[in-house]
């Protein structure tokens, strides 16, 4: 094999690792999430925070666990703190570029900062925050997750919501795109549709559709 020939195989085998990862996370997005399972791990006077970490079958090889008495922190428009080391990265979504104007929700300024105004909403109350990963993300700095919420409040609220989809249907961002065009996360879709109703960066008429 040439350096030519070995330079093509390597183009095809990473193009190929990186389909191949994409549909392994966007497996892991569209699973079902067991409610039961995510409220038993809710702990008294603690706000949890659970990643697991699933192989190409989708098992599960590994689980990280953290606890805060003060909750968690958006540090950007898609990024969850974990512990000062760590960043969890909502993959596959973006705030729309440059600023833009909400009259309904009084707001008018970057949409980054909208975005991570309503992520950190997302993150004030959860009892559990559970975040799914691929296993070769343990280790990274940032890792690209897709995160599901448990909300509880006795007589009004006793829900497990998708971080993503609440965020998509608020309008405080929008699907990403790859070079060709196509969605990386198609199954947030419909999410997407309902924040493009007028919702968040949608009331804003200057947002390119």
């Amino acid at each position: 094999m040439d350096r030519t020939d070995l330079v093509r195989s390597t183009t095809i085998w990473a193009v190929a690792l990186a389909a191949l990862l994409t549909a392994v996370k966007g497996a892991l997005a569209v699973s079902a999430v067991d409610p039961a399972y995510i409220k038993s791990l809710a702990a008294p006077g603690k706000a949890v925070l659970v990643v697991e970490y699933y192989d190409g079958a989708k098992t599960v090889v590994s689980r990280k666990g953290y606890a805060s008495s003060t909750g968690f922190r958006a540090s950007s428009s898609l990024d969850i703190v974990v512990d000062g080391k760590t960043n969890l990265h909502l993959y596959g979504l973006e705030p729309c570029a440059g600023d833009m104007v909400n009259r309904r929700e009084n707001y008018s300024g970057s949409c980054a900062e909208f975005a991570q105004q309503q992520l950190q909403i997302l993150l004030t109350s959860p009892k559990v925050i559970l975040c799914r990963a691929f296993v070769s993300e343990e280790n990274a700095i940032k890792q690209d997750v897709t995160c599901f919420g448990y909300y509880y409040f006795p007589g009004a609220l006793d829900s497990v919501d998708n971080l993503e989809e609440e965020l998509l249907s608020f309008g405080a961002l929008r699907l990403a795109k790859k070079p060709d065009g196509t969605l990386i996360r198609p199954d947030l879709a419909d999410a997407e549709r309902i924040g493009r109703q007028g919702f968040g960066m949608w009331a804003d008429p200057r947002v390119p559709r």
